[in-house]
């Protein structure tokens, strides 16, 4: 494993006494979490879904335990603003994506697109990830039309009032012109719940800053805060197995323009199970 160390909440074996004499903390944001995240499977072109970062990691377990067989994966890299990727770090970030599936090659030849998810305020992310993975293929010489429909990008944003003066960070940037239009979609969420998840809460791993990427390989935090938040995330995946929790992620399907496609009708269905709206 060359990826920074976190836990297999699915599976936790290897937690032991961690969580000994931590409370249960109640997720105060799990309706929000769980429509939204139906909104992201709705908006995700039945592409496997990629999680950026740690900014959306309870959707990720939220999402792993509701759905266990399907492709779920997170590229464990972020990106300094305001610079672009020094070049000394340009290999890292492509062993971090060949090793979770992504190479120039692999994108070529997929069935199914990849769907980076990750929480949005001018993109920035998105444009150097993008920047990352065109240079790539240009230097591996693989077929760009046949790859610009395996790549989508679901941004999750501040919620707002909506109007014709809305700022709309996919329309001021370039590079999403070059995809199909569907390819890059928004889903909103609760201004404090996005603020919760982008800037507060405390996270399993250590920054995924690709200049230091090498001293968290396999270092793992155990710290007060550390095992509080570890609790969360156990219960997330806990709560996502419920028929409750998979019912409020069909609410967040239901009513999208895509569940008329069948792809997403079936995973309406394996989720609703008795919900009807």
């Amino acid at each position: 494993m060359n990826t920074p160390y976190r836990w297999d909440l699915v599976a936790p074996d290897q937690l032991g006494s961690l969580l000994d004499g931590i409370a249960m903390p109640e997720p105060w944001y799990l309706d929000d979490l769980a429509e939204c995240a139906g909104k992201v499977l709705a908006r995700s072109g039945n592409g496997d879904l990629v999680f950026v970062g740690r900014s959306l990691d309870s959707m990720f377990d939220l999402l792993s335990g509701a759905l266990p067989d399907r492709s779920l994966a997170r590229l464990p890299v972020s990106f300094q603003r305001g610079r672009a990727i020094a070049h000394a770090d340009v290999p890292r970030a492509r062993e971090l994506a060949a090793e979770i599936g992504i190479t120039p090659a692999s994108l070529a030849r997929r069935d199914r697109p990849v769907t980076f998810v990750d929480v949005v305020y001018h993109g920035s992310t998105f444009t150097k990830l993008f920047a990352l993975l065109d240079d790539w293929i240009a230097e591996e010489r693989e077929t760009w039309p046949v790859i610009r429909r395996k790549l989508r990008f679901v941004g999750i944003t501040q919620r707002t009032k909506t109007s014709p003066n809305t700022w709309r960070w996919h329309q001021h940037t370039e590079w999403t012109r070059r995809l199909p239009a569907s390819a890059v979609v928004n889903v909103s969420l609760h201004e404090v719940v996005w603020s919760y998840f982008g800037d507060y809460q405390t996270k399993l791993t250590w920054p995924y800053q690709l200049h230091r990427w090498r001293e968290y390989l396999r270092e793992a935090k155990h710290d007060e805060g550390t095992r509080k938040a570890l609790a969360e995330a156990v219960h997330l995946v806990s709560l996502g197995r419920t028929r409750e929790v998979r019912r409020m992620i069909a609410r967040g399907i239901d009513g999208e323009p895509a569940l008329s496609e069948p792809w997403l009708r079936t995973l309406f269905r394996e989720l609703s199970a008795q919900y009807r709206g």
